[in-house]
């Protein structure tokens, strides 16, 4: 793990544990590495670079809860940049791009929506492995972004099922992919 890594880490660390100031250290030090990593990729595009930076740094924000601490920090922030960098490139269309940066951009924007599609049939593949119990909750709330109320709603169940469903078939999944290593 290099020297950049184990600091975003460990400032981040801190200040999920509620230390602001780590926090903030956390963003400012990340908007610098975010902003060289999309520079490296909009060479041409300038202008939408700081704005590709605020919608990332933001997208970490609002999803920092997602973070796994046992993984590496980095790739998850650049999958994050990545998704705002694809979003930005399929704005602009790719007309402002020329010759060899339209085929890069290309290039991008296919092979995300080729993981895409493939982490979709992933996820669908594992899921038809849980019981209905289990599978509707999660793909209500997790995939869907319902609430629990909705969800409960939606398939019948009370809301503690729902919420003992999504526990348990998370839980199922994470042992079905230890097992598939």
């Amino acid at each position: 793990m290099n020297e950049q890594e184990e600091r975003l880490r460990e400032l981040l660390r801190v200040g999920l544990a509620g230390d602001g100031a780590a926090y903030h250290a956390f963003l400012r030090e990340l908007a610098a590495h975010l902003r060289a990593f999309v520079r490296r990729r909009l060479a041409r595009m300038p202008d939408e670079v700081e704005d590709i930076v605020q919608e990332s740094l933001l997208a970490v924000h609002n999803q920092r809860h997602t973070y796994d601490p046992a993984q590496p920090l980095t790739p998850w922030l650049h999958a994050i940049a990545r998704y705002k960098l694809v979003d930005c490139l399929r704005r602009q269309g790719g007309a402002p791009l020329g010759g060899e940066a339209f085929d890069e951009a290309a290039a991008l924007l296919q092979s995300s929506d080729d993981r895409a599609a493939e982490a979709r049939r992933d996820i669908a593949r594992l899921l038809e492995l849980l019981p209905e119990r289990q599978r509707l909750p999660i793909v209500h709330t997790k995939l869907e972004g319902r609430s629990v109320v909705e969800t409960a709603r939606l398939t019948g169940m009370s809301e503690s099922a729902v919420k003992v469903g999504v526990h348990r078939g998370l839980k199922a999944l994470a042992a079905k992919l230890r097992q598939g290593r």
